[in-house]
């Protein structure tokens, strides 16, 4: 009997662990997130975090824990009328325009400190009119980009073919609001009208089903299939058939930028894993190639994911998936 028992102890013991490295942040800001900079004009309340950009400074939010895989999301609503020059970030970059212009929605990926891979779109909707859903899906196998429920982009793991992918570091989550006049608006041609200062973003319903960075053990941890980490699962290995349409109705009808179709970006030679994207089905065609705005300064911002002892910063933290400086800090 005491053999039995202790055999149950060590069973507890182990599912504890197991479990343990998961966590889900409900929708409280004040508990979740808190402000970086910018606090003399930022705000957290309950489920409702507002940044402010003015002539002083803009502002910024990051989670308290850190994740390693996971499902992320929150609902946004940008600035409206002019936003020339203004980025508001999370895991993406909104590169504000002039009034009656769309937003462009930069993402990106960084591995060991280089990025490079960005793909940029419109939306489909007004973001200013009324809040929308952003969410972030990692895992082992791929990041997705979710807006409104619809793939936008899928960033698959290929480090058997020498491709670096994110898996080995726990990343914050960063929001931030600031300006960036220098390049975010047809290349840093229009810049920022103060007249219409203070300059709000507004971020709600922060949501973070995700498995808890604990150091190093989280590396096999977060990985590990077992049901607890249902991010593993089947169904999130890759995107179902009626995802890959959706995915192609996005970059058919409103991708403007793609790194894969930037031959002359890389002297003709395409990283790696461009070749690898017919595998998802997507329709990489030369048109997306074209406009370039706000990439090359996207390179030079830090992460809306960011490690676990990444310093906080008084310039602008971007969108952006990836470890930005060789130790896992994260953009998209």
């Amino acid at each position: 009997m005491a053999k039995f028992e202790k055999m149950l102890v060590a069973l507890f013991i182990c599912v504890v662990v197991l479990v343990g490295n998961i966590v889900q942040v409900d929708g409280n800001f004040s508990k979740s997130m808190y402000l970086t900079w910018g606090v003399q004009h930022a705000s957290i309340m309950g489920e409702d975090l507002h940044l402010v950009l003015d002539t002083t400074s803009g502002s910024a939010a990051k989670s308290k824990r850190s994740f390693l895989f996971g499902s992320i999301e929150m609902l946004i609503k940008l600035i409206p009328g002019n936003a020339a020059g203004i980025v508001t970030a999370y895991y993406i970059e909104f590169l504000g325009n002039i009034t009656g212009q769309p937003y462009t929605v930069n993402t990106n990926i960084y591995t060991q400190g280089k990025g490079n891979k960005e793909q940029q779109f419109y939306l489909w909707f007004d973001p200013t009119a009324d809040f929308h859903n952003y969410t972030i899906h990692w895992n082992p196998t791929q990041i997705v980009w979710y807006v409104d429920g619809l793939p936008i982009r899928v960033f698959q793991n290929y480090e058997n073919h020498g491709v670096a992918y994110p898996n080995k570091h726990g990343m914050r989550v960063y929001s931030s609001l600031w300006n960036a006049d220098d390049w975010a608006t047809r290349g840093g041609l229009v810049k920022t009208d103060w007249r219409g200062a203070p300059f709000i973003a507004s971020f709600h319903h922060f949501r973070a089903r995700a498995c808890k960075w604990n150091g190093a053990l989280s590396i096999n941890h977060c990985a590990s299939n077992v049901p607890a980490n249902w991010w593993i699962s089947p169904l999130y290995k890759q995107l179902s058939y009626s995802e890959k349409g959706q995915l192609n109705w996005v970059r058919k009808n409103y991708m403007i930028y793609d790194y894969c179709a930037d031959s002359k970006r890389f002297n003709g030679q395409l990283p790696p894993e461009c070749s690898k994207t017919q595998l998802l089905g997507i329709d990489t065609k030369e048109k997306a190639g074209n406009d370039k705005s706000g990439t090359e300064g996207c390179a030079k911002k830090v992460g809306a994911f960011a490690e676990e002892d990444a310093e906080d910063g008084g310039g602008g933290e971007g969108g952006g998936v990836g470890d930005r400086d060789g130790e896992g800090e994260w953009g998209v």
